[in-house]
């Protein structure tokens, strides 16, 4: 079968970043000096290998970032019993200091290289994947292409296209098709983005449900847990996730009204990015509050008034010392951040107008009630309120949450059966039994 012609937007793609290579340099070198890239391992992102390649067959999986990355732990720690060697590849720092922390044996880490021609060819040269997995909806041009061409099986798991994804691809039509098309398969979240990515191209389609409703919580180590207890006390707790610029304010606006009633009130904030840990920090002491920042290696005392979580794998402490959380990327920026985590631990999640990010969760959620829309600051702090100070209620709605967790799991196990046939055809042309 002959290949279609390139479509003029790719082709464009491709010669404005060959172009542009003097400055995609420089943009990297300006991201290492602002600790966005790893000192010791930037030329992992130029396709340069910082290790060898193991034998035997190699799944690569690429995960943009934290939040991808954990999602696919428990996909990797299956493919590892499958009897394959997972290469797992991100972008950020943050994922690569949380893939240290949580990568199985049988696993390794990357960092993915920039989508140039030569970086592509050079880590496709050297790690030469049997299998290659892309997380949710990391669609680089050149890399797909690259891997296509090569022949190499191509999937999107836990795909999702949002519906502002979904608008900006309607434009460029025939790239979405060309893009899509070169995956084998595609494994969608739901029934919505099943739709939309195959209206724009892609050729088969299966709803396999979402990698995130699978996710055990989070962990919490019981030391570390313990003194978080005693420390805090029998004090009341409120608290941020993922907090993003632009939200900050508003929860500590909340604080303060909230404080007014309970005035001995503790509240922690988790930025989705720990490294705006001090610009937080600023913003409580301008509003003269007292506040402690945990990568400091201290613990709120009794006037503490904020406690900033600028560290990374801690939502499991902070889920399980508080009851009553806001989960943040839906007030003053979009899209929302997943609520399931806090609901396994008991904790009920307020979420701001925009979680289109997660519509069939929160849908299912907000029913349920183990999540509580909210418009602003003057919301957050009188749901929350209402909310601490009823404890029969707080028990009723975790419950109904968790049972609506436990109606629509079992994404992990559709997603395997979907790649068993790969890994079959892995194993016979390897001459190993499958």
């Amino acid at each position: 079968m002959i290949d279609p012609p390139k479509p003029i937007s790719l082709k464009m793609y491709s010669t404005l970043l060959r172009l542009a290579k003097p400055a995609v340099r420089m943009l990297i070198a300006r991201r290492k000096a602002r600790g966005k890239e790893h000192p010791e391992r930037v030329s992992e992102r130029f396709g340069d290998p910082g290790l060898a390649r193991p034998d035997g067959p190699l799944t690569w999986i690429h995960a943009a970032s934290v939040g991808e990355t954990t999602t696919m732990l428990p996909l990797i720690e299956r493919i590892i019993a499958r009897g394959h060697t997972v290469l797992l590849t991100t972008v950020t720092m943050t994922s690569a200091e949380l893939a240290a922390k949580r990568l199985p044996q049988g696993a390794i880490h990357q960092f993915v290289p920039v989508d140039l021609e030569g970086p592509v060819k050079r880590f496709l040269d050297h790690w030469r994947p049997d299998l290659a997995i892309i997380a949710e909806q990391e669609i680089w041009p050149n890399l797909i292409e690259a891997v296509h061409a090569r022949g190499i099986p191509l999937v999107l798991s836990n795909a999702r296209m949002s519906p502002k994804s979904y608008a900006n691809w309607k434009r460029l039509p025939a790239a979405a098709e060309r893009l899509l098309s070169r995956f084998s398969l595609v494994l969608a979240q739901s029934s919505v983005d099943a739709d939309r990515l195959s209206s724009l191209g892609a050729q088969r389609v299966v709803a396999t449900g979402n990698l995130k409703f699978d996710l055990a919580p989070p962990a919490a180590p019981a030391p570390e847990l313990s003194r978080w207890r005693t420390a805090f006390g029998s004090r009341p707790v409120f608290a941020a996730a993922s907090t993003h610029p632009g939200e900050d304010e508003i929860v500590l606006d909340a604080h303060q009204a909230m404080a007014k009633t309970l005035p001995n009130l503790l509240t922690l904030i988790a930025p989705r990015h720990p490294a705006r840990g001090d610009a937080i920090e600023a913003l409580a002491q301008a509003r003269g509050l007292d506040c402690i920042r945990r990568s400091s290696g201290a613990l709120p005392t009794p006037g503490t008034r904020i406690f900033v979580i600028d560290t990374i794998g801690d939502l499991g402490l902070v889920y399980r010392v508080c009851s009553v959380a806001f989960i943040g990327k839906s007030l003053r920026v979009g899209g929302g951040q997943n609520p399931i985590e806090a609901a396994a631990l008991g904790c009920i999640a307020l979420h701001g107008p925009d979680v289109s990010n997660f519509p069939e969760v929160y849908d299912a959620f907000d029913r349920a009630g183990v999540t509580i829309p909210i418009a602003d600051g003057d919301d957050m702090a009188r749901v929350a309120l209402g909310l601490m100070s009823n404890s029969s209620e707080h028990a009723e709605r975790i419950a109904a949450g968790q049972a609506v967790v436990a109606s629509v799991t079992g994404a992990i196990d559709r997603t395997i059966t979907a790649l068993d046939p790969w890994f079959v055809e892995i194993s016979l042309r390897a001459g190993r039994a499958p």
